[in-house]
């Protein structure tokens, strides 16, 4: 969950206006089946059109999420939480609506467009990571940490001796003060370097999961969590990486304006190593921002 507000994500703490909850049913529940669905539907249902709404489970409000348990009036199909949020939906759009849901009309069961709480919803797709240095890829896994070395790229070169000028104003520094500066600069071009390599097979991917194996990627080396900046589950449990958000999610959560949008490099989310509770509780986990860099 995560506030639409960019003056949030300018407090200080890990993880700004941030929060990820957990919630595991057991394999046999009075939700799910227990197997998984055929790949390939039945014969005949190929060509069906998928429902615009799930026809069971809790009625949700339909301008913010919440639990539903106030229906319209009129047609009985729209819920709410409550009449505030039934007034608003009323005057953005649902009296007009209100006629196509009493005649049967399915397209009026979809979330309104005005919804100033939800992020809007898309389908996930989920794919395994290809080898991370391919055959044809320019990129020597001998290198360290797999980052190029640009260090002697002729135009780079031929724009360090253009900017001579700039170079005597660093002469009153002393040496061992610019030594730490282009360590700094060259650890940092380095990690988003990797970042950049790691994610450009498949730049539109906004989650990568990889519960208790290899950690995350990171975005800059500025803000990387030490393991006692994790906090143990409340069952008293280790926390372990999961699975991080990618920024390309800011791309599809329409929230772009300009000085005021939401931000992040990426997103860190640790869990109970243990997998504890069952049920229908919601457990908090531990979630990390990290920016691209310190002054972002």
């Amino acid at each position: 969950f995560a506030c639409r507000g960019a003056a949030c994500y300018r407090l200080p703490g890990p993880r700004g206006p941030l929060c990820a909850f957990r919630n595991q049913l057991p394999r046999r529940n009075d939700t799910y089946p227990a197997e998984p669905p055929p790949e390939e539907p039945p014969p005949g249902l190929a060509a069906a059109a998928p429902p615009l709404r799930l026809r069971s489970g809790a009625a949700l409000c339909r301008v913010c999420g919440c639990l539903g348990p106030r229906v319209c009036g009129s047609c009985r199909r729209a819920a709410y939480c409550g009449p505030q949020h039934q007034a608003l939906d009323w005057r953005r759009g649902h009296r007009r609506s209100c006629g196509k849901h009493a005649a049967g009309d399915d397209s009026a069961d979809a979330i309104p467009e005005h919804n100033e709480f939800l992020f809007p919803e898309y389908e996930i797709l989920i794919e395994p990571e290809e080898p991370e240095f391919p055959a044809d890829s320019s990129v020597d896994p001998g290198d360290e940490q797999g980052a190029v070395d640009t260090s002697k790229d002729p135009k780079e070169q031929g724009e360090l001796g253009a900017t001579g000028s700039a170079g005597e104003a660093f002469q009153s520094l002393d040496e061992e003060t610019l030594e730490a500066m282009a360590k700094h600069e060259t650890e940092e071009d380095k990690i988003f370097q990797m970042f950049k390599e790691r994610v450009a097979a498949e730049p539109e991917q906004i989650i990568r999961y990889c519960r208790g194996g290899e950690g995350p990627i990171w975005v800059s080396r500025e803000n990387i969590p030490d393991e006692k900046d994790i906090p143990n589950c409340s069952c008293g449990a280790k926390r372990i990486f999961e699975f991080q958000i990618m920024p390309q999610l800011l791309n599809h959560l329409q929230v772009d304006s300009l000085g005021e949008s939401i931000d992040w490099g990426t997103l860190v989310v640790y869990t109970c190593a243990d997998n504890c509770g069952e049920g229908n509780e919601y457990l908090e986990e531990f979630i990390w921002k990290q920016d691209f860099s310190a002054g972002s």
